[in-house]
């Protein structure tokens, strides 16, 4: 059964729906420059995470009324705090396996609001093409608006400029054989976001739940047997799919301020926060734990967990940071599943509680404070392992050590202290 549009909707209603797919892991594209920890889409594209950008644009638009934004479960968290702003309009939901099941997360969450009905298209789009040109999407509603009932959607194309060949894998000769391609005057690049009618692409998508080889929505139509129209697409449209793609739409960016004047507040900000901890040592010779690292020492630490006292300081550095207390609030030593713990757990919920902030280490430091054990032979494994339990690069890993000139408890040998900074890119608080 077809579906046939409501040819008397009013003008410049919010009759438009938007799901933005943003649930995919983008490793492939990492950058030294950029925390491998987080997927591209929510990597710093100027003054805003990479999907934020085609989300506002959206927002912006008077015929868009609800906004789908669909990410992995374990980064839904995290883009609340980037989306706070934006009140009960965008709804965040868990995608799929595959961008097919996303998109129709999406389609579903979208058919249960209350006011579904209003949106008799739905555009949908891919959060890693993050510049939406100003114009597209109303070009592409008037477009639909015009078209015949046949029609089920309008998506952007880009009109190539290189000429297109067939590889070929000859058997023969180790290298590749390249045939004659399609013509390029009739060859075109699909983009998104692509506008349907709300209720036949929400039916096609669930009659094809078991097929998930469609390269787009389009192509999904289009093996319906349903007409599709298009428009002008646009080259800052383009995908990001490697650092080379980011760097070109950062200029791209750039370039779109610097002509358009805007006047952008920034969207992060920078929090330090500081540890500090001591650990006692006991009356025998043992092994002690410092920074992830496991020594010999003349005296062994007296402590609830393995006492290590390096990495308890950068805990405490990253909760100041966040303003989330302090690793007691979190380990109390008078809980026993924390006896004999091994620090790097405690660590890694740090991290954690970074990410689903939304934010990112620029650097860690810690100052280890002791008259034994040196601490100097074991500097670079320390920095390697702290490294790899926050999932940062070495080089935003600091590890030094000092003595107390025999003063005090740690010159006394009765002892040793560590002190730690973290400095987090975070969302802007508001």
């Amino acid at each position: 059964m077809s579906v046939t549009p409501d040819k008397n909707t009013p003008e410049n209603t919010a009759d438009c729906a938007v799901i933005i797919v943003a649930a995919g892991n983008g490793t492939r594209a990492a950058s030294p420059d950029i925390a491998s920890t987080l997927p591209k889409q929510f990597w710093q594209l100027g003054e805003k995470p990479v999907f934020r950008h085609a989300l506002d644009h959206a927002n912006q638009h008077p015929r868009v009324g609800q906004i789908i934004l669909v990410v992995s479960s374990s980064f839904i968290e995290m883009t609340r705090n980037f989306t706070a702003d934006l009140g009960d309009k965008v709804q965040i939901i868990s995608g799929g396996v595959t961008r097919q099941d996303s998109v129709r997360a999406g389609l579903t969450a979208l058919n249960s609001l209350p006011d579904a009905e209003n949106s008799r298209y739905v555009a949908i789009h891919d959060a890693a093409r993050p510049l939406i040109p100003d114009g597209l999407i109303e070009s592409m509603l008037e477009a639909l608006d015009a078209a015949p009932a046949s029609v089920a959607g309008v998506i952007p194309v880009l009109t190539l400029a290189d000429s297109l060949k067939s590889r070929q894998q000859n058997d023969d000769i180790p290298q590749t054989r390249l045939d004659a391609g399609p013509s390029r005057s009739t060859t075109v690049a699909a983009q998104t976001p692509q506008i349907f009618h709300r209720q036949l692409i929400t039916r096609l998508h669930n009659d094809s739940a078991d097929k998930n080889d469609f390269t787009d929505d389009c192509a999904l139509a289009e093996a319906g047997g349903h007409q599709m129209i298009c428009t002008d697409g646009a080259k800052s449209l383009m995908k990001l799919t490697d650092a080379t793609d980011f760097a070109m739409l950062a200029s791209l960016l750039n370039h779109e301020m610097r002509q358009d004047d805007l006047n952008i507040q920034p969207m992060t900000e920078t929090r330090t926060g500081t540890g500090f901890d001591v650990h006692a040592f006991g009356a025998h010779a043992g092994t002690i734990w410092v920074a992830g690292v496991k020594l010999d020492s003349p005296r062994a630490i007296v402590a609830h967990s393995d006492g290590d006292v390096a990495l308890h300081a950068l805990c405490d550095a990253i909760f100041g940071a966040l303003a989330e207390g302090d690793i007691g609030a979190h380990f109390p030593p008078s809980d026993p599943r924390w006896k004999d713990a091994d620090s790097s757990h405690f660590l890694n919920f740090a991290m954690e509680r970074v990410a689903a902030r939304g934010g990112r280490i620029i650097n860690l430091d810690v100052t280890i404070i002791c008259e034994m054990p040196k601490i100097d032979p074991h500097r670079d494994k320390m920095r390697q392992r702290i490294s790899d339990i926050c999932a940062i690069p070495l080089a935003r890993v600091s590890v030094k050590a000092t003595t107390s000139e025999k003063l005090g408890f740690t010159g006394r040998g009765e002892g040793i202290a560590a002190q730690a900074s973290a400095n987090i890119c975070l969302p802007a608080s508001r």
